[in-house]
């Protein structure tokens, strides 16, 4: 009896002691956000040991479990959902089916998150969200599959998205799907933000596209991999949900790097000063600039005056903007749509997106920018069912909110 009571008592320190994580107490249900960061390092942990062990490749792992909650098409009253191709890439179709005959609809073309290499147009949570795009806005959502790490690089993911993007903008599609050509914008949620920016500077600049977007709505983006180390970087690099390691990681392996780069890139060294080639693209990433006040006080840069050539001459993709939409000149991004960018408190990324804001507004793009003091990375596909938040629901309602008055 004092045995089992024993291994009880060890087992609840042990599993306190995995799952505690201290939070400030600005993040949104922190008790919860902690359960759901320990499942989380739990398969990023379970992923590393069957990578080091050779048994598969972490990523394998990951996308396993994540879609465990893959979703078949299900169509519902007023919601034709169809899985089919566009421009040959893989494509989940959520169309509103009420309404007047021949009545012309809006139209969202939306790319998931995941780093690149998880997630799916049909997993449970983004699934679910262009289905309540599709109705909240009678609109058809256009959710891109594009290809996936480790089987696929940069620039296979971002040529999926504007190929697939590039067809349903064709005049004869839309008129197919019955899709007002005067109303179509393009979305995404970190890798998938990272995505839709690209593809939006892409389309505006490329003239054999008649038809354009008329509006970007990006949610926690990731647009830069030149600084690691922004006040936001500093200050949740251990944060839940994302970690600056685990972005680090991402990056590299959407770049088709050498992850031994890691620590280098972790350091600022890929951005040293005696790297030359970068000077021409400091500027565009420097948060001393670009980022408001409040969000610099406290914080010092991590500036290398010795760096790693090796990286930029082995990584040719590391200063290109179709992966790096921060990057991108002035007079491309004074082309590309209205904007809405939302980011986060609690969340590695959030300075990508507020540089990005400052970028646009430079540029004479209309911007709303929707930042969230409690917010996390992940949070808007956390306004469904079984993980529920107070800001998933907050942030969810306002993104389509404004999605609605002004697409």
């Amino acid at each position: 009896m004092k045995g089992a009571f024993a291994f009880t008592v060890l087992l609840a320190a042990a599993t306190a002691y995995y799952f505690y994580l201290p939070l400030p107490n600005t993040v949104s249900e922190p008790w919860k956000l902690m359960l759901f960061d320990g499942v989380v390092r739990g398969m990023l942990h379970a992923g590393r040991l069957a990578d080091s062990l050779g048994i598969c490749h972490f990523l394998q792992v990951l996308n396993y479990t994540m879609n465990l909650a893959t979703l078949d098409s299900m169509s519902g009253e007023n919601l034709l959902v169809t899985d089919t191709t566009m421009g040959g890439v893989e494509v989940r179709i959520c169309q509103w089916t009420g309404g007047a005959e021949h009545e012309l609809k809006r139209g969202v073309v939306y790319f998931h998150g995941g780093g690149w290499a998880l997630g799916t147009a049909k997993k449970g949570s983004y699934y679910l969200l262009c289905r309540k795009m599709a109705e909240d806005l009678k609109a058809v959502v256009l959710s891109v599959d594009y290809r996936l790490a480790p089987e696929s690089h940069f620039p296979d993911q971002f040529e999926d998205a504007f190929r697939a993007s590039k067809h349903f903008l064709q005049p004869e599609v839309l008129a197919h799907y019955s899709v007002d050509p005067e109303r179509v914008g393009v979305s995404g949620d970190s890798a998938g933000g990272n995505l839709a920016a690209a593809v939006a500077q892409q389309v505006a600049t490329d003239s054999s596209i008649s038809v354009k977007f008329k509006v970007q709505s990006l949610v926690y983006p990731a647009l830069q991999a030149l600084d690691f180390n922004t006040p936001s970087y500093q200050q949740n690099q251990n944060a839940p949900a994302l970690q600056r390691w685990l972005v680090v990681w991402f990056w590299l392996e959407y770049l088709n790097a050498d992850h031994s780069f890691s620590d280098s890139a972790t350091i600022n060294n890929h951005s040293a000063l005696d790297l030359h080639r970068v000077d021409p693209f400091r500027s565009k990433v420097d948060w001393t600039v670009l980022l408001p006040p409040r969000f610099r006080e406290g914080y010092e840069p991590v500036v290398q005056a010795h760096g790693t050539p090796r990286m930029a001459d082995e990584v040719p993709g590391l200063l290109d903007a179709r992966a790096f939409p921060l990057l991108a000149e002035r007079e491309v991004l004074a082309r590309t749509p209205r904007a809405y960018v939302l980011t986060c408190e609690h969340d590695v990324l959030r300075d990508d997106g507020l540089m990005y804001v400052r970028r646009l507004e430079e540029a004479g793009v209309a911007v709303t920018s929707d930042y969230y003091e409690d917010g996390f990375h992940g949070c808007l596909t956390f306004g469904f069912w079984p993980t529920i938040f107070s800001v998933g629901n907050r942030t969810l309602t306002n993104y389509i909110a404004w999605l609605d008055g002004n697409l």
